[in-house]
């Protein structure tokens, strides 16, 4: 396995729309698991293959508090979404340290295919259905800023250059 790059807001590849896998194959799998190792390092509960410059329907997640039941989700649809709104605090690998409050459906009947290629669904509330909701929106090449006012996104668009101006600075040293 290895650990993959992931694309910092504001980069408009985080913005191209993800193409439906049409096999899962063994490389599917493989970029599965590298997604999954690059989620983990990175600490995040989703990753989406948008943010690591493949767009290709493919999300994978972990949603558990022990960090142990990790989920592969290719060409994920969402099937039933609750009226029932909820307001959360949500955050991205693709724009680190920052947070903000984003409404989603508080509840999601999710179908997708399992990395062995099979049909599954699942109904999902709280951080999971908050996490596929945000994941989905990277496939639809959708950055959860662009949720906020125009006047939060180019704050944070500003601090994001600014950010990766630095680390490239530091890294050509």
């Amino acid at each position: 396995m290895a650990q993959l790059p992931i694309l910092r807001y504001p980069d408009p590849r985080l913005h191209t729309v993800a193409q439906a896998i049409t096999v899962v194959d063994d490389a599917v799998r493989q970029l599965a698991d590298d997604m999954l190792e690059t989620m983990y390092a990175a600490e995040g509960v989703g990753l989406a293959a948008t943010q690591v410059d493949v767009h290709r329907q493919l999300i994978v997640m972990d949603t558990s508090e022990e960090r142990d039941q990790p989920m592969v989700l290719i060409n994920p649809e969402i099937l039933w979404a609750s009226d029932e709104m909820h307001v959360g605090e949500e955050g991205c690998l693709s724009v680190p340290t920052i947070y903000d409050e984003v409404r989603r459906h508080a509840r999601v009947k999710v179908r997708a295919l399992g990395r062995d290629g099979e049909p599954y669904e699942f109904d999902a509330e709280g951080l999971t259905s908050v996490c596929v909701q945000h994941e989905m929106d990277h496939l639809r090449g959708k950055v959860f800023v662009e949720y906020l006012s125009l006047l939060k996104r180019e704050r944070i668009k500003t601090k994001m250059v600014k950010k990766t101006r630095e680390d490239q600075a530091r890294r050509s040293r």
